[in-house]
């Protein structure tokens, strides 16, 4: 019974730390973005853990940060009890450096620094949809779970990095974050809060999982607008129509509830960030913050609904896309 009112506990709250008891074969990480008012400075903070598969380790706390502006990466690894974390709620600490709802304190090597964040704005959660995982999220044997702690926010405050300082005050942020044994064999993530109507924001993934003996491609989409939460996800029923990738484009639509929904995305060139494998925290994930992400919103008699256009977007493509997209 306690077992099973922790799990409860654990599922209503997406947004804190799943990973108390776990002794191996574990990962969790929150994806803490930056973006300054002029959107010059763009910065993706990852805290987080991995729990190797063997009980004894190696586990590691870390800390990554991708600098958007050039396309950098740094990963600061650290011992796993340099960690500690509150299971209801955002907030963790790595080392000197705290992340929580209210903000980031940064005590890193070449990053230090504060930056306040106003109110959140959570992907709801109830009983029946906790999160963006929908139902999804009470099945205990998920590869990879996923959760959006706020499609935006607004910054205050600034950080020294690398002797330059950035300031934050009146620029915009965005948290999400992942847990559980790996990231998907295949996937496409795309976000952007920076259209030209500041109330959009934009979070869009497609990722080959794994389902009792076989695999699907699920699909999870939040759209958020000025007057609510519009849904495309595998849970929701939505289907996606097209997903199409190559050198320079993402191309993805799909049809749900709220209509049909085109987006384009470019893909510049991006950094690799380290991910969670089942074996290691493996250095092969390319990421940009540089994307530029049209999205087109049509209701079924081809009314155009929402059009515009992202900058600053977030954008990954990873793993084996054909196999991807042949499960579509």
């Amino acid at each position: 019974r306690h077992g099973r009112l922790t799990h409860m506990r654990k599922v209503l709250h997406p947004d804190g730390y799943h990973g108390a008891g776990k002794r191996s074969r574990y990962f969790e990480g929150w994806y803490v973005k930056l973006v300054d008012a002029q959107q010059q400075a763009r910065l993706a903070l990852i805290p987080g853990v991995f729990l190797a598969p063997a009980e004894n380790g190696p586990h590691e706390a870390f800390v990554q940060v991708l600098d958007g502006a050039t396309g950098r990466t740094w990963y600061h690894p650290l011992p796993l009890d340099n960690f500690t974390a509150s299971s209801d709620t955002f907030a963790a600490q790595v080392g000197g450096s705290r992340f929580s709802t209210s903000g980031v304190r940064l005590s890193l090597p070449n990053l230090t620094g504060e930056v306040q964040f106003g109110p959140l704005d959570p992907w709801p959660v109830s009983v029946r949809s906790p999160g963006a995982m929908g139902w999804y999220a009470w099945m205990p044997f998920m590869e990879c779970y996923h959760g959006v702690v706020s499609f935006g926010h607004s910054l205050q405050g600034s950080l020294t990095f690398e002797g330059q300082t950035l300031n934050f005050d009146g620029g915009r942020g965005y948290i999400e974050k992942d847990w559980g044994q790996a990231f998907p064999s295949g996937y496409v993530w795309i976000h952007s809060n920076h259209f030209s109507d500041p109330a959009l924001s934009l979070m869009a993934s497609v990722a080959t999982i794994p389902w009792l003996r076989g695999s699907f491609q699920g699909l999870l989409i939040g759209l958020r607008t000025g007057t609510g939460l519009l849904k495309f996800a595998t849970y929701t029923g939505a289907k996606v129509r097209q997903l199409r990738v190559d050198d320079e484009h993402v191309w993805l639509t799909v049809e749900g509830k709220p209509g049909v929904l085109e987006i384009r995305a470019t893909r510049p060139g991006g950094a690799f960030l380290h991910a969670p494998i089942r074996t290691e925290m493996h250095k092969r994930v390319e990421e940009t913050l540089d994307a530029e992400i049209t999205l087109r919103l049509t209701d079924r008699s081809g009314r155009v609904l929402i059009e515009d256009t992202g900058r600053t977007g977030a954008l990954e493509v990873h793993g084996d896309i054909e196999r991807l997209i042949q499960l579509g």
